[in-house]
């Protein structure tokens, strides 16, 4: 058995998870990692918690023709369903424009131990490892969603997914063109309560 290095402080690690910031989808651009590059990412990404080691996901990498198809589909479904066109239009761009994209699949798995909430709660963790890994890696990323999360018929048309699976995130990597300003952040002093009893 491979064992751990000992754990050791990294101000380097601290100072990249306290100024880390998503990039607005729209201004990722080509070029994106190329499977070379993508695949540490992905390694990364799967680095969560995994309760009952359940791997309760999946990934999906989608790039060219795939990104096409999924944006007609989102066009075609979303009219079908007479939903806001702006929001359609909206969904449909997020795959036509996107130079890469990593669906990250919630797939429960059946379990007497480990509830669903647990199960789903380790595909978001992949989501923003995915986000951190590629962000680290020097590539800008963004976590977006969409009615085409939860979607029964675009999922099955879309991803040939089973009908107990969704997209907990769809996230977009590629390269940024600007360098966003920050938002403003949380306050933990707001937000935390400290009890010793």
């Amino acid at each position: 058995m491979t064992s751990l290095p000992p754990l050791r402080a990294r101000p380097d690690v601290s100072e990249f998870l306290l100024t880390r910031r998503s990039r607005p989808a729209k201004t990722l651009t080509a070029p994106a990692p190329d499977r070379a590059a993508l695949e540490p990412i992905l390694t990364a990404a799967l680095r969560v918690p995994d309760h009952g080691k359940l791997e309760p996901w999946r990934l999906v990498v989608l790039s060219g023709a795939a990104l096409g198809r999924l944006a007609d589909l989102t066009a075609r479904m979303g009219a079908a369903r007479d939903l806001d066109p702006g929001k359609v239009a909206k969904a449909e761009a997020m795959f036509r424009d996107a130079p890469l994209m990593v669906a990250v699949v919630a797939a429960p798995q059946p379990s007497e131990k480990v509830p669903e909430i647990e199960q789903t709660l380790s595909a978001g963790a992949v989501c923003l490892g995915l986000l951190n890994a590629a962000q680290a890696a020097g590539w800008g990323a963004n976590w977006l969603t969409g009615w085409m999360a939860t979607d029964r018929d675009w999922l099955a048309e879309g991803l040939s997914l089973p009908p107990a699976d969704w997209v907990a995130g769809f996230i977009v990597i590629g390269t940024e063109t600007v360098t966003p300003p920050d938002r403003p952040r949380p306050d933990p002093a707001r937000l935390t309560e400290w009890r010793d009893a």
